[in-house]
């Protein structure tokens, strides 16, 4: 599996973390390549250049094919991902706050939701997929996505003292007091979980579970021989019932389900992962 990271353009950076590329051919033995994607901190703008993924989200019996470009806010639950032979994809990171500031609109009932991007930024994305799809080389796929996000700094909302708060909230892995975060956004704790609600989607203490949570997640990912103790250890947690807790709660399983989940899937697809 090839993966390569950007660092957006500079007059991206405010609000958009990374810009990863994954390429992953998998053996086309006629089953289907299932993996899990547990939810992360972060939305995301989604592309996918070859074959488009199926999704089937925990409360679904079917999966669904995905269009071929995606906005993707909050996750809270666990979603299966059937990703064929020639998976080829590229997703956008946003800062907390980030998507909001581009779309101009409330988060605040948009968690667990997805969009067709197409849909939401109308011709404009359907000329990016078109030249997605005639992209030769990494390089040229991410000129085409900051060329199409480059368009939209001009219309980007203010940034605010919470935004630059919440970064801290990822940086801590989560486990930072919330009255010292409401302290850095320069407003009352109460202001400062209307504002994360507005923002971002959901509350601000769930939103550092769900850090802590997802650290846990790609760990385990990418170590697959360490110990559930070590990993609550490492994330913070106050033991490690509270990581099983969360597992249950943010994956929809427990932990030995998980291990044999990861044992069986043909893509780690948050390994690689920055937040």
């Amino acid at each position: 599996m090839q993966v390569q990271f950007y660092q957006p353009h500079p007059l991206l950076q405010e609000f958009i973390n990374c810009i990863m590329i994954v390429h992953a051919e998998v053996e086309a033995d006629g089953k289907a390549n299932i993996c899990i994607y547990p939810p992360t901190p972060q939305t995301s703008l989604f592309f996918y250049i070859n074959d488009q993924v199926k999704v089937k989200k925990e409360d679904e019996n079917e999966f669904i094919l995905q269009p071929r470009s995606a906005v993707v806010f909050l996750q809270s639950g666990t979603v299966t991902l059937d990703v064929n032979k020639s998976h080829k994809a590229v997703r956008v990171g946003f800062h907390p706050g980030g998507l909001f500031r581009l779309l101009g609109f409330s988060m605040k009932k948009m968690t667990d939701k997805h969009y067709d991007a197409e849909d939401v930024f109308g011709n404009d994305m359907k000329r990016v997929n078109l030249k997605l799809a005639e992209a030769k080389s990494f390089d040229e796929i991410k000129n085409v996505i900051e060329e199409f996000l480059l368009e939209k700094v001009k219309d980007l909302k203010r940034a605010l003292p919470f935004d630059m708060a919440m970064l801290e909230i990822l940086r801590y892995n989560g486990n930072i007091p919330m009255e010292k975060i409401a302290s850095l956004a320069c407003v009352s704790l109460r202001q400062f979980e209307r504002l994360s609600k507005d923002r971002i989607g959901i509350s601000p203490k769930l939103f550092a579970r769900l850090t802590r949570f997802s650290k846990a997640y790609r760990l385990r990912e990418n170590f697959p021989d360490i110990s559930w103790t070590s990993i609550a250890y490492e994330c913070g947690y106050f033991d490690q019932m509270h990581l099983i807790r969360d597992f249950k709660e943010f994956a929809g399983m427990p932990l030995g389900i998980i291990e044999k989940e990861l044992q069986g899937t043909p893509i780690r697809l948050q390994a690689s992962m920055r937040l």
